[in-house]
């Protein structure tokens, strides 16, 4: 499909979202599915790294909108997620040949209606700015990514990321970054159960907004010949040239790393990051009951 130059509505991302999800098998990470989704729809580069928000979230208008394209079928049944991050079709959206936009958006809407007494007189779209309604894991994302870009020094991010690699399992992790070095910021060895390693470069990059193929193709010019691996970290998110550049064939690897995908990293080592557990009460009738039936 040729490229678009129009930002496409959440509504229009549905039947694009869902053949994504069919090309790749029925199933895909966030990360994934953005990617091909974007390939299905033929949206150009420059629409795929205009951000939301700049100055408040690392997330793209595209990503913005396929979030609650992905809320929306959900919520339709035709998606579903799982606590690992990954979306599937369901059976009725593997089954689904065609699809209703206007019918999914108007039965979702009404799922979520307010009870009559209740209702604002605020008029509704299809583009509401629904960006105080994310779901919780975007806003806490947000929240965090915004850590680095706004109360990090350079030098301080790059501690961070030595400090994420060597949680991780890296050992020799050295920060090195130096002018004139291409970007490379530091050095590890990854270690695989004890038996094999790779020693990697990694560039760690403060940014708010995407990071193009351009500058994945100067990292692994100044990684050739240097290490097995190259690894990309980024507050920002990347696009999908970025992607396609890192994974091309007969290049030296180069492992991506986006904003979304940090703040998880960081949620799962517990840097810097705490979950609380609301404690909740449940009420059980038949333990009372029972009393009435001691004898």
């Amino acid at each position: 499909m040729s490229a678009t130059n129009e930002m496409p509505t959440f509504d229009t991302l549905f039947e694009p979202l869902l053949a994504a999800l069919r090309a790749l098998g029925g199933s895909g990470s966030i990360e994934e599915i953005y990617a091909k989704t974007v390939e299905v729809a033929g949206i150009s580069e420059d629409l795929a790294s205009q951000m939301h928000h700049p100055d408040k979230s690392n997330m793209t208008k595209v990503g913005y909108r396929l979030t609650w394209a992905r809320t929306y079928l959900r919520k339709y049944g035709l998606l579903e997620n799982s606590s690992r991050g990954v979306w599937s079709l369901t059976a009725k959206g593997n089954s689904a040949d065609k699809i209703n936009t206007a019918e999914i958006v108007k039965a979702v809407r009404n799922m979520d209606r307010p009870e009559p007494n209740k209702r604002t007189k605020k008029t509704e779209s299809i583009e509401l700015d629904f960006g105080k309604d994310l779901p919780e894991e975007d806003r806490w994302k947000d929240k965090l990514n915004a850590v680095p870009t706004q109360q990090l020094s350079p030098q301080g991010f790059e501690r961070l990321v030595q400090r994420i690699l060597r949680e991780s399992g890296f050992v020799a992790v050295e920060v090195t970054g130096r002018t004139g070095d291409g970007g490379i910021d530091g050095k590890g060895i990854a270690r695989i159960n004890g038996f094999m390693s790779f020693h990697v470069l990694f560039q760690c990059k403060r940014y708010k907004g995407a990071v193009g193929s351009s500058e994945i193709g100067d990292f692994r010019g100044a990684m050739v010949g240097r290490a097995d691996k190259g690894l990309f970290i980024t507050t920002g998110n990347f696009t999908t040239g970025a992607i396609k550049e890192a994974t091309r064939d007969g290049a030296p690897p180069i492992d991506l790393v986006d904003g979304d995908e940090l703040a998880e990293k960081l949620k799962e080592l517990s840097l810097g990051v705490t979950t609380e557990l609301v404690p909740r009460v449940v009420v059980n009738p038949d333990w009372f009951v029972g009393l009435s039936n001691v004898k």
